[in-house]
């Protein structure tokens, strides 16, 4: 079972994002700010849940939470300020985007963040199996990330992101050396 908080009287929102290590696409971020007293025996790391879980656990996530948003930062921007950059605004704007309750704390995955103004943080390393609002947050990105991806798709078929949602997969690699490059691919990343 994941811890429920960091800090046991703050607000916390737990931040992850999806879509870091992709060829393709954008970078997604979510926050979420869960009840103190809420639980679920299946919410974990997006990474260890199948598609159709995730989804599921989607659903139950943006009905009981007490506040989510999920934000992005395009390939051509993660091309400009690179991909740590790129998460890090992609998790500010999601946090930005919170409306119901302002949080007092934030609970970063991962080991890199710059200060969002106002609001104390702390990140914690592999936080999406240790965290539940941070879990939580994982999978609302995921689950937006992959949505893009197939609905990308639909343009571009050839490299089936559909399937591959962006990564760099060998058969990914293969289609962009017999298609070329989209305009979706991010061209600082080593693609071939």
């Amino acid at each position: 079972m994941l811890l429920p908080f960091y800090h046991i009287n703050l607000v916390e929102a737990g931040c992850d994002e999806a879509g870091r290590g992709c060829l393709a696409g954008p970078v997604f971020a979510a926050a979420v700010i869960l009840p103190p007293d809420f639980t679920h025996p299946h919410i974990t790391d997006s990474k260890q849940l199948s598609h159709k879980q995730r989804e599921s656990l989607r659903r139950v996530i943006e009905h009981y939470a007490i506040d989510w948003a999920v934000e992005s930062v395009g390939n051509e921007e993660i091309d400009c300020i690179n991909i740590l950059n790129a998460s890090i605004k992609a998790m500010h704007l999601a946090i930005g985007k919170l409306k119901r309750v302002t949080p007092q704390h934030l609970l970063i995955d991962g080991n890199r963040f710059k200060p969002y103004p106002g609001i104390p943080h702390t990140c914690i390393v592999k936080g999406d199996s240790k965290y539940l609002s941070i879990a939580a947050a994982s999978i609302l990105a995921k689950t937006y990330r992959d949505e893009c991806m197939v609905e990308l798709n639909e343009k571009y078929p050839q490299y089936e992101w559909n399937i591959n949602k962006g990564y760099p997969t060998q058969r990914h690699r293969q289609q962009i050396a017999q298609y070329g490059i989209s305009p979706f691919h991010r061209k600082s990343f080593k693609l071939l």
